[in-house]
């Protein structure tokens, strides 16, 4: 590594006796992982499709297949969705595809972790690195379903506008959310296996109260769900931009964006005052 690594001993100690040195120290090594991290994640896409048949097609068959389900189930009166504002394929299959990046996101700072243990053990640098892989690897996947984004809206002939481009702020505000809560969880998950088992049903459940293939609800106390629901807003406003060339709630994406960011920042000072326990139960 040509740049320094801070000195600090990050316990909660440090972070009581002197803060402000700390927080530098973060960004120091914030600056220090980008170019680990740009080649972790080089090499791990080139992995991770290179070790596939079907390569980057698996990129769009689990939001492919998830919208045709919903699409066969409205369109046969199984379950109605009523009124979406739009084509109820293209609001399904652009509700999954965003989906499928945000689920996408939380489980990747995990895998890069555990991926990396051996190298953790052994190595000395800035732990930050793994995040920012991950983050990296989250938005290939996310500019990949776009082309499949694109696909959609010019299959089923949707008007779009130079504002729709935009719809790629609130996908990407949403592929941080996943970023951040898998930060939250890379601590439990590195020394327990439960936990990744637990994103799956945490998932699978968030699914169902989150609007992907239903219209946000408009009668209490369904609203107020839907509104408190973290992932609504960026979701809501990535779909509502690509198609309507519009957005709804500007004020909601704007408060949920300020409080992203701060849990961004507790979530990576936890991992950052995890890490050193992470690798003592490693090495051990």
């Amino acid at each position: 590594m040509k740049k320094q690594l801070s000195e600090v001993i990050y316990t909660p100690e440090s972070l009581v006796r002197n803060p402000v040195k700390l927080v530098q120290s973060m960004f120091q090594d914030l600056m220090a992982a980008r170019e680990l991290a740009w080649r972790l994640a080089v090499r791990d896409i080139s992995t991770k499709y290179r070790e596939s048949v079907l390569g980057l097609l698996w990129a769009f068959i689990p939001p492919i297949l998830a919208g045709i389900v919903f699409i066969f189930l409205h369109n046969k009166k199984v379950v109605d969705f009523g009124d979406v504002g739009m084509p109820y394929a293209v609001f399904a299959f652009v509700g999954t595809t965003l989906w499928q990046s945000f689920v996408e996101s939380i489980n990747s700072p995990l895998q890069v972790v555990n991926s990396a243990k051996p190298m953790l053990a052994k190595i000395n640098f800035p732990r930050e690195a793994l995040i920012i892989s991950a983050f990296y690897q989250s938005l290939f996947g996310l500019l990949i379903k776009s082309l499949l984004l694109g696909a959609i809206v010019i299959y089923f002939d949707i008007n779009v506008s130079i504002i729709s481009v935009l719809f790629i702020v609130p996908a990407i505000l949403l592929v941080l959310l996943g970023i951040i809560i898998g930060l939250l969880l890379t601590p439990l998950g590195a020394l327990y296996s439960d936990v990744s088992s637990s994103v799956l049903v945490f998932t699978q459940f968030l699914f169902f109260l989150t609007p992907v293939v239903y219209a946000p609800p408009t009668t209490y106390p369904y609203s107020l769900l839907a509104s408190a629901n973290p992932v609504s807003p960026f979701l809501n406003a990535a779909r509502d931009i690509l198609v309507l060339g519009t957005i709804n709630n500007l004020t909601l994406v704007i408060i949920a964006s300020t409080i992203l960011l701060m849990i961004l920042f507790a979530g990576w000072l936890i991992y950052r005052l995890a890490m050193p326990i992470i690798i003592e139960r490693i090495s051990a």
